[in-house]
């Protein structure tokens, strides 16, 4: 199959979105089918891989390191005919998601989103009328999925919040798999390696945005209430964001330092994997995860999960068989993340059940899940196209 993706965040933009498109991409690469990227171009940015096509883009006014594309490309009508894609599959409703839209249509080319996110739930980024801002956004989104053949979905939870939406077109689930193989071999001694952190704490990890939507505050707050508890424990923030001279002010306000809270920034993939088999405890606060790609990335390194309970995340997360889930309260969470920092028999209990929760999703299995789906979109397409043909011959065409 030669599939089109058409998206408005990829490399070297980090995110659960790109992580998702790149790890889709490599297993259907290997599946044996072509895959063509269509994005936004980036500052200093030039691609090593093929089959990348950039739109010229400008920084996004909320977010420095975020671009915006400018769905203008002189020529693309004829390269999209070149390529003769037998599926276009966007990963967002908006400005790229919109290109693909045009394109399917122009083409006859089966349709797919990856609703990857809960959109309303960013509306914090707009100055004014934010209640209106959400009820405009969940409108459009859902329209937009109308207008597509088929929705993907990376959870159950999400199925039934954009169903509540009146989303009406068939959803699938489908979350990105773990590339399990590049979780071999880590060194688990990277973090004490490159920072400061005594060889006797404990290290909580967290990975991600320093984005308002990922609570941090709240995760933050937390840690210093546990290590007043746990003395010997070190919070490693491996993100970066809009947020991060604020969060680095609130550590100073509440009198940890750099040695208990460490920014280490945006890493690549195979230093994020040694950054995993580094840590000891998986903690994650988000409330507006679709997913959370990287709670399933944690247990792929074997680290138990203390997580707040919410969309997508409960949905990856088995509560007391492979972490922990508390509601949005302080006090619970500290006591979940102490309780499994001491109790040895539980902590292991967590940690091999980890391990094989990501067995289960393997970056292969759910692009053999993917594949199917475009197989399905296909075959009905072509069996409409005939019938249609059919009715035509009857009437003399």
């Amino acid at each position: 199959m030669r599939i089109g993706i058409f998206t408005d965040s990829y490399k070297p933009y980090t995110s659960g979105v790109v992580t998702s498109i790149s790890t889709f991409k490599e297993e259907m690469t290997r599946l044996g089918h072509e895959v063509y990227i269509f994005a936004p171009s980036y500052p200093n940015y030039n691609d090593t891989e093929d089959n990348v096509f950039r739109f010229f883009s400008v920084p996004s006014p909320t977010n420095p390191d975020y671009t915006l594309a400018v769905p203008v490309y002189p020529g693309l009508n004829m390269i999209v005919k070149k390529l003769r894609m037998d599926i276009i599959h966007v990963q967002s409703p908006f400005t790229m998601g919109r290109v693909g839209l045009h394109y399917a249509r122009k083409y006859n080319i089966p349709l797919v989103i990856t609703y990857h996110s809960r959109y309303d739930q960013y509306v914090h980024y707009v100055p004014l009328a934010q209640d209106l801002a959400k009820e405009v956004t969940i409108k459009y989104s859902s329209s937009f999925c109308n207008h597509c053949d088929h929705v993907v979905v990376p959870s159950q939870d999400i199925l039934e919040i954009i169903r509540e939406f009146e989303v009406n077109k068939p959803i699938t689930v489908i979350p990105t798999g773990i590339p399990l193989y590049k979780f071999e071999g880590a060194n688990s001694s990277w973090l004490r390696e490159n920072y400061d952190i005594p060889e006797q704490n404990k290290i909580l990890l967290f990975v991600g945005r320093l984005t308002k939507e990922k609570n941090l505050p709240f995760l933050i707050k937390a840690f210093q209430k546990i290590k007043m508890q746990i003395p010997d424990t070190t919070l490693v923030l491996t993100a970066q964001g809009p947020m991060e001279a604020e969060l680095k002010s609130l550590c100073k306000n509440l009198g940890l330092t750099g040695s208990d809270v460490i920014f280490t920034g945006a890493l690549p993939f195979e230093t994020l994997v040694d950054v995993y088999h580094s840590a000891d405890l998986f903690v994650f606060a988000s409330l507006t995860e679709t997913q959370g790609l990287v709670v399933t990335e944690a247990m792929a390194a074997g680290l138990p999960v203390v997580a707040v309970r919410a969309s997508g995340v409960q949905d990856m997360v088995d509560d007391g068989l492979d972490g922990i889930l508390t509601n949005e309260d302080m006090d619970e969470f500290v006591a979940a993340v102490c309780k499994v920092l001491v109790d040895k028999d539980l902590y292991d209990e967590l940690k091999g059940n980890a391990y094989r929760k990501a067995e289960m999703m393997s970056s292969r299995s759910m692009a053999l899940k993917m594949e199917k789906l475009y197989t399905k979109l296909l075959e009905q397409r072509i069996y409409r196209s005939n019938r249609f043909l059919d009715i035509g011959s009857w009437f003399g065409n």
